[in-house]
């Protein structure tokens, strides 16, 4: 994978998530941040950190882009969600609008 299509996703306690950038797209916060005109440095260097998205919620988020790359190309899979994780994942879906 060449580096131009990949994103890094940096967790509030600065754990990198490399993750393909078609799955990025997913959020539409990431779009918006990646592909915004004035040259801010997410769209510069492709990183995105989330101060306030621990790891935990961070590496879900990121196997939901994937996830729902599979379901919109029909493959239909569960998501399973740990219930401890759903109030921070919801928080974290509504600021990234997944």
């Amino acid at each position: 994978m060449k580096k131009e299509d990949t994103v890094k996703l940096i967790s509030a306690e600065g754990f990198e998530f490399v993750v393909h950038k078609d799955a990025a797209m997913v959020s539409q916060t990431i779009r918006n941040m990646l592909t915004s005109p004035g040259g801010f440095a997410e769209t510069e260097h492709g990183e995105v950190t989330f101060p306030e998205i621990s790891t935990t919620i961070l590496e879900k988020i990121c196997k939901y882009f994937y996830w729902n790359l599979q379901f919109a190309s029909g493959k239909q899979t569960e998501f399973h969600i740990e219930p401890e994780l759903t109030l921070e994942l919801m928080m974290a879906a509504n600021y990234l609008h997944t």
